[in-house]
């Protein structure tokens, strides 16, 4: 065990996941909720349509591998004619992944708001779409918050997989310095320290958003 290199090698590796996988983390996180918004919408529509798609595209993204939705994008779209960046392609690829997975999870989480809040709505005059804003997705998102929360910590996780397609995040920085010192090992447990420290700092910061959406709950 190479002390000296394991702390010379620790900032290099937290700053891979300050400036790269929470960065890749959080923007994927944001397009995938605003996507997964929409998709939630579309499974509760009564357009059977709309809710047929949205239903296809739920069922194709949680039933393939994640890296193979990443590999999809990156290497298969250069087939024919479309080349994406690895950046970009990291993005999109788990925007999409996340979309499939948070959507069920709102989805669910509107249901599970009493019927007696939509009628409360109408009898004030509020449209459905306004009812739907002000009172139920509030309600929605403390129901939807643990959930969620885990998702996104387990995106934080996946990020590791855009090393393969040569996207500079945190492991792929304990990579290039465990190839470059041939300590495999260290580097790599090293690596799941960082990202555990990052997990926990998360699921800390999970039971304070729970508190803050505690007061929109009809009791």
């Amino acid at each position: 065990m190479d002390w000296t290199l394991f702390w010379e090698s620790l900032w290099p590796l937290a700053l891979g996941g300050l400036t790269g996988t929470i960065p890749l983390s959080l923007a994927s996180f944001v397009l995938g909720l605003l996507l997964a918004l929409l998709i939630a919408l579309m499974r509760l529509s009564r357009n059977r349509l709309a809710s047929g798609a949205a239903r296809v595209y739920v069922s194709i993204i949680r039933g393939t591998p994640l890296l193979v939705q990443l590999f999809v994008i990156f290497y298969g779209l250069p087939s024919i004619g479309l080349v994406i960046d690895p950046w970009p392609s990291a993005i999109i690829a788990f925007s999409l992944n996340v979309a499939g997975y948070a959507a069920e999870i709102i989805r669910a989480a509107i249901l599970s708001v009493p019927k007696g809040q939509w009628e409360a709505g109408h009898t004030i005059g509020m449209s459905r779409t306004r009812t739907l804003r002000r009172i139920i997705l509030p309600q929605a998102a403390r129901v939807s918050v643990p959930p969620l929360s885990n998702t996104f910590i387990s995106l934080v996780k996946d990020t590791s997989l855009a090393s393969l397609i040569l996207v500079t995040e945190m492991f792929r920085q304990a990579q290039e310095i465990a190839a470059f010192s041939q300590q495999f090992m260290m580097l790599y447990l090293e690596a799941a320290l960082v990202y555990w420290v990052f997990c926990f700092v998360l699921s800390s910061g999970q039971s304070y958003l729970e508190k803050r959406l505690d007061r929109y709950v009809a009791h």
